[in-house]
C-alpha cells in the first residue's frame, strides 16, 4: 500500500492512503489488519479522508514495513468482521442527516415558493395519514398530535411552521434510529462468539484444535457448561441446551441425535457430538441483533414509565388546545399549545440516554444486555460475590501434589489433568497447566466423564473408578477412605491452600494443593462500593470455612458463607429480594448460574465459564474488579440523566405553553423552541456520562 505520513510523535502515526475513495469495506479491512499486529495497541481508520491513526509499541520500522506489505486483496478479513463493523451504518446515517439539512435550508432559497408549498403539503399528508390510522385504531397518541400540529399549520397557510415542525421531527427520528441501531450493533458485537479452541472428533479421539480450523462436515464434541460454537446437527450424545440468548426461553431444551443446535447456545447438562453445518459468525450476529431489537430488556422501568406517560399526555394536550381556543377565542394562542407536546421529547430522549449508557459501558469493557439491568445496578443494596475466580485471581496455580496411595505425584497429577481438561473452571485450568509445565502427557485414557456441579468429576480409567473434587464430594458423597498410615500426612496438609482430592477405587490417591491468591484490588473495590451506597457486601463460596474466613477478613465483606451449593446462593438472593432489597450477583463459574439468574442483575466475569456469561445480564472484563465500581457509577449517572431529562422536558414545555397562552410567542416560535429543545436534550443524552478518569 502506498501512503504518506501526515503526522508523527513517539508511539503514534497518522498516515494517508494514496488511493481514490476509500470504501467502508476497505477501511474495515485495513483496521482489522492493523489491530491484529502484535505491536499495534490501537488503530482507527477514517474512510472519508482515507487516513489512519496507529498507536504502537516497539520499533517504528515494523509498522512501516507492515503498511508497505499490506494490500486489500491479500488481507482476508473474516466475513463477520465486515458485515457487523457498523462503519457503513454510521456513514449512511451521516449522509442522510447532511442531505436532510441541505434540502431543508437550501430549499428555501432554491425551490420556488409555489413548488415548495406543494411539496410541503404532500409531506404533511404523510403525517396526517399516520394520525388518521392511529385514530382508526382508537388510540390517541403522538402521531395524532403531530398530524394536528402540521395539518392546522398547512390549513392556515403557515408553511414555514409546518416545514420546521416536519424537519425537526425528521431529524429527531433519524437521530433516534441512528443511535438505536449503533447501540444495538455495538451490544451485539460485544455479545458475539469468541471461541478459540474446540474439541474435534477424529478417528474416535477428541483433539483440541483452533476453532478457525473447523469446516462444515466436521464433528465437534461439546462438554457440559460450554458454549456451542457452530450451527449443526446432533449426531451423538444427549443434553439439555440453554437457548435463552437466541429465543428468550428460560428453561433448557433436550437435544439428542437428529436435533439441530445453534451457535451461541450453551450446553447445561450432558455431552453432544455435533456435525457442523455452518461456521460463519454473521448468522449469530444477526440473531443477536434481532433478539435485542425485539426484546423489552432495553427498557428500564423509568424509560418505560416516561414512554407510557408520553402517550397518556397526548389527549390532555389536545384538550388543552381546545380549552384555550374556547376561552381566548384566539386560534394563534390555541396553536401555541398544540405546537408544544411533552410526548415527543419524552419518547426520544429517554431511549437515547439508556442506549448511550449501554454503549459507554462497552467502552469500559462492560457488556450490558438491557437498560433495566443498569437500573438494577444503580438501585442495588446487596452485592453478592463468588470467591474463586472473582474475588481471587482468575489464574490459580498448583503449589504442591501430596501422594497418599500407590501412585507417585506425577502420575496422580497426570490423571487429574486428564479429567479436568474437559471442564471450564479456573481450578481445572490450574491442574492442566501444572501438568503441562511438568511435561506430563495425558491422552484420552478414560471413559465418559461425568461432571457433578459444585462437587467434582467422576470417570473410569482401566475399569477403575476415578473421582476428583471437593472434600464433601470425595469423602461424604462417595465414601472414600484414607489409609491409616497416611492419616498424619493428611492432617498436616498446608492450611493456606485450597485442596482438590483425587481418589481411585474409593481410596484417597492424592491431594492437589492450589494457591488461589486474592486480587490486589478486591479490598479497595469493596470499600468503594460501600462509598457508592451499597449497604451489604456478601461473599459465598463452596470452599472450606477456614479459607472463606481468611478471604472475607482480607476483603472486608459484611457477611460470608462457606461450603455452599449453587442452590444455596440462589436461595440467599431470593430471601434478600423478599426483604425488598435489590440484589446483584457477581460470579464466573457453572455453579454460579442459578444465582446469576435469580438476581435482579447477574454479572459475569468475562474469562469464566461460557454458561455464566450467557446467563448473566452483564459481563465485565476480569482485569480489574474496580470495573464493578465503574458500572455502579455509570448506572447511577444514567438514572440521574433520565430524571434530569424528565424534569427539563416538563419544565421547558410548560413554560412554552404558558408563553403561548399569554400571547408572548407565536405558534411558529413555539414549535421551533419546542423542537429545538427536544433536539438539544436528545443530543445531550448522547454525551458521555462519566469523566475519562473514573477511578
Amino acid at each position: 500500500m502506498k501512503f504518506i505520513i501526515r503526522h508523527e510523535i513517539k508511539g503514534r502515526l497518522r498516515i494517508h492512503a494514496v488511493q481514490g475513495r476509500m470504501t467502508c469495506a476497505q477501511a474495515d479491512t485495513l483496521c482489522w489488519f492493523l489491530e491484529k499486529q502484535e505491536y499495534v495497541t490501537d488503530a482507527k481508520v477514517y474512510e472519508r479522508t482515507a487516513d489512519a491513526v496507529i498507536c504502537y509499541t516497539g520499533d517504528r520500522e515494523e509498522v512501516i514495513r507492515a503498511l508497505r506489505c499490506f494490500s486489500y486483496e491479500n488481507a482476508e478479513a473474516p466475513d463477520h468482521v465486515l458485515a457487523s463493523s457498523g462503519r457503513e451504518l454510521n456513514s449512511s446515517f451521516r449522509e442522510k442527516l447532511i442531505t436532510k439539512v441541505i434540502l431543508h435550508y437550501g430549499g428555501k432559497f432554491i425551490i420556488p415558493n409555489p413548488v415548495r408549498k406543494v411539496w410541503l403539503t404532500f409531506r404533511a399528508l404523510q403525517y396526517i395519514w399516520k394520525g388518521v390510522r392511529c385514530l382508526a385504531r382508537r388510540r390517541i397518541e403522538v402521531p395524532v398530535l403531530d398530524a394536528a400540529a402540521i395539518g392546522v399549520s398547512v390549513v392556515r397557510g403557515d408553511f414555514d411552521t409546518a416545514g420546521s415542525v416536519m424537519f425537526l421531527l425528521g431529524v429527531g427520528e433519524l437521530l433516534e434510529e441512528w443511535t438505536h441501531k449503533k447501540s444495538v450493533g455495538d451490544l451485539a458485537r460485544s455479545m458475539s462468539l469468541n471461541v478459540k479452541k474446540v474439541w474435534l472428533k477424529r478417528e474416535e479421539q477428541e483433539v483440541l484444535v483452533n476453532a478457525s480450523e473447523i469446516r462444515p462436515g466436521d464433528t465437534v464434541v461439546i462438554h457440559m457448561g460450554n458454549v456451542i460454537p457452530f450451527d449443526g446437527e446432533v449426531c451423538g450424545g444427549e443434553g439439555m441446551v440453554n437457548q435463552a440468548s437466541l429465543t428468550g426461553e428460560s428453561l433448557p431444551v433436550r437435544r439428542a441425535a437428529g436435533s439441530f443446535v445453534y451457535a451461541g447456545t450453551v450446553l447445561e447438562e450432558g455431552e453432544l457430538e455435533i456435525l457442523v453445518k455452518a461456521v460463519s459468525g454473521s448468522t449469530r450476529f444477526e440473531k443477536i441483533v434481532t433478539m435485542i431489537e425485539d426484546s423489552e430488556k432495553l427498557k428500564s422501568a423509568l424509560e418505560s414509565k416516561a414512554e407510557h406517560l408520553a402517550d397518556r399526555l397526548v389527549p390532555y394536550t389536545l384538550l388543552g388546545t381546545g380549552l384555550v381556543g374556547l376561552v381566548t377565542r384566539n386560534v394563534t394562542k390555541a396553536l401555541s399549545v398544540l405546537m408544544v407536546d411533552f410526548s415527543c421529547a419524552l419518547k426520544l430522549a429517554m431511549p437515547i440516554a439508556v442506549l448511550s449508557a449501554i454503549r459507554e459501558a462497552g467502552e469500559h469493557g462492560i457488556t450490558v444486555k438491557g437498560g433495566k439491568y443498569l437500573e438494577a445496578v444503580a438501585e442495588a443494596q446487596t452485592v453478592v460475590f463468588d470467591k474463586t475466580g472473582t474475588l481471587t485471581k482468575a489464574k490459580p496455580t498448583v503449589k504442591e501434589v501430596v501422594a497418599f496411595g500407590d501412585y507417585p505425584e506425577d502420575e496422580a497429577l497426570r490423571i487429574a489433568a486428564c479429567l479436568e481438561e474437559h471442564f471450564p473452571h479456573s481450578m481445572a485450568k490450574a491442574v492442566v497447566d501444572a501438568a503441562k509445565k511438568r511435561k506430563l502427557s495425558h491422552e484420552e485414557m478414560h471413559s465418559k466423564v461425568e461432571y457433578v456441579v459444585a462437587h467434582g468429576i467422576s470417570s473410569y480409567i482401566e475399569e477403575k473408578k476415578v473421582i476428583i473434587g471437593s472434600s464433601h464430594f470425595v469423602f461424604e458423597d462417595e465414601g472414600c477412605t484414607i489409609r491409616q498410615e497416611m492419616r498424619e500426612r493428611f492432617d498436616s496438609l498446608p492450611p493456606e491452600y485450597s485442596h482438590l482430592y483425587l481418589a481411585i477405587e474409593r481410596e484417597l490417591t492424592a491431594v492437589i494443593c492450589i494457591e488461589d491468591p486474592l486480587r490486589e484490588e478486591a479490598a479497595d473495590m469493596v470499600k468503594m462500593l460501600k462509598q457508592e451506597g451499597v449497604s451489604k457486601v456478601v461473599m459465598m463460596t463452596g470452599d472450606s470455612e477456614r479459607t472463606a474466613a481468611s478471604i472475607a477478613g482480607s476483603v472486608g465483606v459484611d457477611e460470608y458463607y462457606a461450603e455452599v451449593l449453587p442452590e444455596d446462593k440462589a436461595r440467599f438472593i431470593e430471601r434478600e429480594k423478599v426483604l425488598g432489597r435489590k440484589v446483584i450477583m457477581i460470579g464466573d463459574g457453572i455453579n454460579d448460574s442459578p444465582a446469576l439468574s435469580a438476581a435482579d442483575a447477574g454479572v459475569a466475569i468475562s474469562d469464566g465459564a461460557e454458561i455464566a456469561r450467557e446467563i448473566a445480564d452483564i459481563t465485565i472484563a476480569a482485569d480489574d474488579l474496580r470495573t464493578i465500581v465503574v458500572l455502579r457509577r455509570l448506572a447511577a449517572a444514567m438514572m440521574r440523566r433520565i430524571r434530569f431529562n424528565y424534569r427539563g422536558i416538563v419544565g421547558i414545555n410548560s413554560v412554552l405553553i404558558a408563553l403561548g397562552v399569554g400571547g408572548m410567542i407565536q405558534p411558529t416560535a413555539s414549535a421551533l423552541l419546542h423542537n429545538t429543545s427536544t433536539l438539544v436534550i436528545s443530543l445531550e443524552s448522547m454525551k458521555g456520562l462519566l469523566p475519562d478518569k473514573t477511578i
